[in-house]
């Protein structure tokens, strides 16, 4: 489906993006933007707008006389939200899972301890909240009200941190979760034990006690790969 707001490009983003990543055009491929505006059927100023985008992605690069050319994936910005929602959606995406789940674990907890430390009195009260509705649409396979609250939290662990690298990841932490979710990578019902978890989190932030918040965050992101075991081996 194309993102609303995006018009013709974003057409063209939503099928050429997904090929990318998913290796259908490999390292070094060369398109050129009059044939590919041909297939889409969009003028050649449409075709050189969606090219711009994927450039600052750095997937493609363009040059004059050469056409554009698919860069190596070790160049990709893999943090970009919709690059990730793109790998996410293609047959590598267990890897993908796994390869961003490590990264929360090594991120996550480590912010979560700082939250307990900086975060204001506003910022434990929507981590309380977020914990509590959580628990509200943890059971009836309400996996779409559950991954709201889910998302909202860790947003709200990696802000308070105080750390503005660790603010910044939250999009990518919430592709995370919205890709495990739609994707089926997930339980009917969400791990009580991980939902209890959140809560215990959100009582350590507010009582101030960093080592406790840290070392349930990280429970909570060894349960997440141990999920993944089972469900996206």
């Amino acid at each position: 489906m194309t993102t609303p707001g995006r018009g013709l490009h974003g057409r063209v983003l939503d099928t050429l993006g997904p090929e990318i990543t998913a290796g259908d055009y490999p390292q070094g491929s060369v398109l050129r933007t009059d044939e590919l505006a041909q297939r889409f059927d969009v003028s050649r100023s449409v075709m050189r707008e969606a090219v711009r985008v994927l450039e600052t992605m750095h997937l493609v690069e363009s040059r004059r006389r050469v056409g554009v050319t698919v860069l190596p994936e070790c160049e990709w910005n893999v943090y970009d939200p919709q690059v990730i929602r793109w790998r996410l959606a293609g047959a590598d995406r267990a890897r993908q899972l796994r390869s961003l789940t490590v990264l929360r674990s090594a991120v996550e907890p480590v912010a979560a301890g700082l939250a307990a430390r900086n975060a204001s009195a506003e910022q434990c009260a929507e981590l309380t909240e977020c914990a509590l509705g959580m628990v509200a649409n943890s059971r009836g396979h309400q996996l779409e009200g559950y991954l709201i609250h889910d998302i909202a939290f860790h947003r709200v662990i990696l802000a308070a941190s105080g750390n503005e690298m660790f603010a910044r990841l939250g999009d990518v932490v919430a592709e995370v979760l919205t890709g495990r979710t739609h994707h089926e990578v997930m339980f009917e019902d969400p791990d009580p034990a991980a939902v209890t978890l959140h809560v215990r989190v959100a009582e350590a932030v507010r009582a101030r006690d960093a080592a406790r918040a840290e070392e349930l965050t990280r429970q909570i992101t060894v349960g997440a790969l141990q999920e993944l075991d089972i469900l996206a081996p």
